[in-house]
């Protein structure tokens, strides 16, 4: 996610991770309020910085991950089902709900196991300002609250709100499969 944020060529990710330019910042495409990536899907909420920049960030992670799984894995073809689906954010409230949907996506799955701990998201870096390799702006969302736990509070609130929904919606499939 950081190495394909940038306007610039990138080159090889492999070579680049023995030789870092520190002269030069690249010029980022978008800035992150929030990820999830889950085991087979992701969702980021994000901000342009540059004219179409997320589009261009979304068609260099993904063709820049596919190419770098493909040789990992001696495969060729494709890895992701289509193209990638945007939502505009048109107003503050969608902006928190979603916030707290990616954040704690892997838990609206309710994933276990092994499976949850191979999850990355940015609730860690929300909620215990934990340090990692992805910086959100989260101050967007977390400066609307009092404080982090009134965030956390709200943030899974939301999740009681979001597995309930799904239950019903999967319940309601059942019952039109009849």
């Amino acid at each position: 996610m950081v190495e394909f944020n940038t306007k610039d060529p990138i080159g090889s990710i492999y070579e680049n991770s023995f030789e870092r330019k520190m002269d030069k910042k690249p010029t980022k495409l978008v800035s992150f309020i929030t990820y999830g990536l889950i085991l087979n899907h992701f969702h980021f909420v994000l901000t342009p910085l540059v004219e179409n920049g997320i589009e261009a960030f979304m068609q260099r992670l993904g063709t820049g991950y596919t190419m770098y799984f493909n040789a990992r894995n001696h495969r060729s073809g494709s890895l992701f089902q289509g193209k990638f689906k945007a939502s505009h954010i048109d107003s503050n409230e969608y902006l928190l709900h979603v916030s707290a949907y990616v954040n704690l996506n892997d838990k609206t799955h309710q994933l276990g196991g092994l499976a949850s701990k191979l999850v990355r998201t940015s609730w860690n870096h929300y909620i215990q300002n934990e340090v990692v390799a992805v910086q959100c702006e989260k101050d967007i969302v977390l400066d609307q609250f009092r404080s982090i736990n009134e965030y956390k509070e709200f943030a899974l609130s939301s999740l009681e709100d979001m597995i309930q929904r799904k239950k019903e919606e999967k319940e309601l499939k059942l019952l039109l499969i009849d």
